[in-house]
């Protein structure tokens, strides 16, 4: 009986020391190649109790074509932490050197899991046909239980996934059409705006409202196909000349992180052409027409040919091609000199006003261009706004302080002093900043434009130029070209 109970206690201690043993040696050993390698044990001895099937998805097909579907799941396995957490992968920068990507080595391992099923991924390198060469191909492993399970869910979710890293990895482009007589209909170049919605000068509140319009777009995929509608927006941005619409649209494009079609009227031919074009944009992009009213304004049978293709895409039976673009069409005057029919609800969702420079406009500017958050002369800008109403645009305003930025005081003054010229030589209506859903209501604030009298305003600008060159010696020989334009406004959404 001693003996026995001597025996038992010496095995029980000996167990006990095993597991402690393998515990420390777990530990000590658990970030190098031999906890790997009882993973990979592991991972044998659970095999022997499941079925599993394999997966290939090579890089090239058939006829030696790139397979997207391996450049996908490359994006949505380089994203995993379980890349990012692994013992050994490479480090690629993006095109900002700032970027850092990680990203599979051949024969890298990568585990998954999704609704609770477990799978792995590895990177095989394969000779190629000609075996001068190597390709890589991607195997999944799967337990065959759960295959019929998530198998088609878990593809969509790894498509969704790379979609969305590629969105926000992607440069976006501009796009410029070109004449009917070329092989390609449009050329494009790096998009490389500075506007976002940072910098552009307008109302935080109608920002912010603008800004949740958009997102909510891009949400908004199923919802518009329960609908039975086409996934688009589209947006009439309508004001004077330097109100600030292009750098909108620029802020717009960099939200969406869309690729920009800017269609030049000129060198569409017809009503044809005009439907080419714009059947050949891609998703994921944002066309812009400018100067609506001037095209729909021309007596031309091409151009009214090409308005009737332009409003068959918005909203015809081609409008089905438009799927996930976002439209916009720009006005220099008032929105009330356009048929209705073309403004209607389904052809433009949303109108925007940009409206002159008036004061709340000229402190976001003077803080953005100058610094100044408060000055002496403020009291005195504001007053002189109060008498003669809004008489610049927030470009030229921005000119202005641009080119005196060195003192803060000439520029208020040059602007007072601008404010009062124009005020002499134009009438224009007060107003502020409008954004409208669908259709315009009775109580919409429309601001009426009138024409300029630059010359008057250039007279002054340029004695006050000069004046400021013999005073401090600078080199300023002129106004910078097209600077970014501003604007500020409110909201008003329609049911």
């Amino acid at each position: 009986m001693f003996w026995s109970l001597f025996s038992a206690t010496s095995m029980i201690s000996s167990i006990f020391f095993i597991l402690v043993f393998s515990f420390l040696i777990l530990r000590s050993f658990r970030k190098t190649s031999t906890l790997h390698i009882l993973n990979k044990w592991w991972f044998s001895f659970e095999n022997r109790f499941h079925v599993y099937q394999s997966f290939k998805v090579p890089l090239y097909n058939q006829n030696f074509q790139e397979n997207q579907l391996y450049r996908k799941i490359i994006t949505y396995l380089d994203s995993l932490h379980s890349v990012q957490d692994s013992d050994f992968t490479n480090l690629f920068s993006g095109d900002n050197p700032s970027d850092i990507f990680f990203q599979l080595d051949a024969n890298q391992v990568v585990d998954d899991t999704f609704l609770g099923a477990k799978l792995r991924w590895v990177k095989h390198a394969v000779a190629t046909v000609g075996g001068d060469s190597d390709s890589a191909a991607l195997v999944l492993r799967i337990k065959k239980r759960d295959k019929r399970m998530i198998f088609l869910q878990y593809f969509q979710h790894v498509l969704s996934v790379a979609d969305e890293i590629e969105q926000r990895r992607k440069e976006i482009k501009l796009f410029i059409n070109t004449g009917a007589g070329e092989t390609s209909r449009w050329r494009s170049v790096p998009f490389n705006h500075p506007a976002s919605f940072e910098t552009v000068v307008m109302d935080n509140e109608l920002k912010n409202k603008v800004k949740s319009d958009l997102e909510q777009f891009l949400k908004s995929k199923h919802y518009y196909h329960r609908l039975g509608r086409v996934w688009k927006r589209s947006y009439l941005l309508y004001g004077s000349s330097g109100t600030g619409k292009s750098s909108f649209i620029a802020a717009m494009a960099k939200f969406l992180n869309y690729d920009v079609y800017d269609i030049d009227n000129s060198k569409v031919t017809n009503g044809s052409d005009w439907k080419t074009l714009l059947m050949q944009t891609t998703t994921k992009s944002m066309i812009v027409i400018e100067d609506l009213d001037r095209l729909l304004s021309s007596k031309s049978t091409a151009v009214n040919g090409s308005i009737s293709s332009v409003l068959n895409f918005m909203d015809g039976v081609v409008s089905c091609c438009g799927e996930e673009r976002v439209m916009v069409f720009t006005m220099n005057g008032s929105k009330d000199e356009v048929d209705e029919t073309v403004l209607r609800p389904g052809r433009v969702d949303v109108h925007i006003h940009f409206p002159l420079c008036d004061f709340s406009t000229f402190k976001i500017l003077a803080n953005s261009y100058l610094g100044l958050k408060e000055h002496k002369l403020f009291p005195q800008v504001e007053e002189v706004f109060s008498q003669t109403g809004p008489r610049l645009s927030p470009a030229e305003v921005g000119e202005i302080m641009i080119s005196n930025r060195n003192s803060p005081s000439r520029a208020l003054k040059t602007v007072i002093a601008a404010l009062q010229v124009q005020s002499n030589g134009r009438l224009n209506g007060r107003g502020s900043g409008q954004i409208s859903y669908d259709r315009p209501e009775p109580a919409a604030v429309i601001c009426r434009e009138s024409v300029h009298t630059v010359r008057e305003f250039k007279k002054l600008y340029g004695l006050f130029s000069l004046g400021s060159r013999k005073k401090d010696g600078s080199n300023y020989t002129g106004p910078i070209e097209k600077e970014a334009s501003r604007n500020s406004g409110w909201f008003d959404k329609k049911d």
